[in-house]
């Protein structure tokens, strides 16, 4: 399928904004498919290290 202008592109005979919305859609999906697990990882080791410097701290004050 070829197109003679941008525009016609972008209408796809009036099938455009359904094109152009699934499109959308796909490309939210797909990016919060990628971006979701990295901000846990590092929400986890966050919170993670806040444990540990919490019970670090414990163990110092019991010391002493």
């Amino acid at each position: 399928m070829y197109f003679s202008s941008f525009a016609e592109l972008v209408a796809m005979e009036g099938h455009g904004p359904y094109v152009w919305t699934c499109y959308a859609i796909a490309l939210t999906v797909i990016l919060f498919n990628l971006i979701s697990p990295i901000l846990k990882r590092r929400h986890f080791f966050t919170v993670q290290g806040r444990i540990l410097r919490r019970e670090r701290q414990q163990k110092q004050q019991q010391q002493l």
